[in-house]
């Protein structure tokens, strides 16, 4: 056979994949159905800024090991995500913390937030049953109204009395004036864009793009002794047992001749109206690149959530019970497939932070050699 391994997809995961495997003396071809590889992560040049395609991706984690890893490629500009929540022009601080409840009641102090959501939450009797009232048991019934509700119906489609309530089980409250996004250890973004990324993870990998492995499956079985498949596992298995869900996303691009057009790199549209959930502005990625700032043109990205059919790229898994069951059988009949390893977003159904991504790479390549 020509090689020891061919991995279906270039994203992340396929990716490190890809990299360990012919690190290690393995022939590997990796065949992408995109014309470009990075997947989601991917990177564009515009007027001389990193655009991030599909949406604002930074990386954080609290693995040591999966840092040093990243950072032995590339190196990572530092960058803290801190969001802005716009509700019909009121700007607050994101996550919720002193500063957002200052913003939102006028209070000082810790004791004085925590009373506050504690009156209004009251009004929540017994476990939650749903998304809108985990949400109003966390936080209250002001912020769930401004901040939540809107921009949570838009994103899934449907009422938050209709969500369940495990999507924002684990809310960040915080009673200390941090805008600080995540609570990782390390965070960054790598210089230049993702691209450097995955250029350097698939150097010395043999590539081919606008190929669907699925439409030549018989032809790669015969090239390798083993695949890795990080596409859909239902679309592997030609949706034998029905389609998993998922939720769209559709993305404006627009540049703009201004050298600042929001004064942060993602600012959050909670409002019901508005009919994008985040306006991403770039160049604030890199907020060390005194030149970059300076620059009389920047580019923005809106993100406006989609209902999703087969054939368009997926996003956001439903994991609900009917989706998880379903996914259990895939994941029965993939057990029984000895050649293929499914993984990636995509291949475990699963929503991963690129941290979680790596890492579940690691593993999968120990299990193959």
């Amino acid at each position: 056979m020509k090689y020891d391994a061919i991995i279906a997809g270039a994203g992340l995961f396929g990716a490190v994949v890809a990299h360990e495997l012919t690190a290690a003396g393995k022939r590997v071809l990796v065949v992408e159905r995109r014309n470009a590889v990075g997947g989601n992560i991917r990177c564009e040049d515009r007027d001389g800024i990193a655009v991030h395609l599909y949406g604002a991706h930074i990386f954080h984690t609290s693995i040591r090991e999966v840092w040093d890893y990243v950072n032995s490629f590339v190196e990572f500009n530092p960058f803290i995500n801190s969001p802005i929540a716009n509700y019909k022009g009121e700007l607050y601080n994101l996550p919720f913390n002193m500063n957002t409840f200052h913003q939102m009641w006028g209070v000082r102090t810790p004791k004085e937030a925590a009373e506050k959501i504690e009156e209004q939450r009251s009004i929540i009797k017994g476990e939650p049953k749903n998304l809108e009232e985990q949400a109003i048991s966390l936080v209250g019934t002001d912020i769930y109204e401004k901040l939540i509700k809107g921009y949570t119906e838009k994103q899934w489609g449907r009422s938050c009395s209709s969500l369940p309530a495990f999507i924002i089980r684990r809310l960040p409250v915080r009673y200390t004036y941090n805008n600080n996004y995540f609570n990782d250890r390390y965070q960054g973004i790598p210089a230049g864009g993702y691209n450097t990324l995955i250029n350097k993870l698939l150097d010395g990998t043999d590539v081919e793009l606008g190929v669907d492995f699925l439409k030549e499956r018989e032809r790669f079985a015969s090239m390798a002794k083993h695949v890795v498949y990080t596409g859909a596992i239902d679309e592997y298995f030609d949706y034998e047992y029905g389609e998993l869900e998922y939720r769209g996303l559709r993305f404006e691009h627009e540049s703009i001749g201004t050298a600042n057009y929001q004064g942060v790199a993602v600012m959050n549209f909670t409002d019901r109206e508005t009919p994008y959930t985040r306006c991403i502005e770039h160049k604030h990625f890199e907020p060390q690149n005194a030149e970059l700032a300076e620059k009389n043109v920047t580019v923005v990205t809106r993100e406006y959530p989609a209902d999703w059919k087969r054939g368009d790229d997926a996003y956001y898994p439903v994991n609900d019970d009917k989706n998880q069951a379903l996914y259990r059988k895939y994941v029965a009949v993939a057990n029984r497939e000895k050649h293929v390893t499914f993984g990636g977003r995509l291949g475990s159904y699963l929503y991963y932070d690129m941290d979680k991504v790596i890492a579940s790479a690691l593993d999968c390549v120990k299990k193959i050699l």
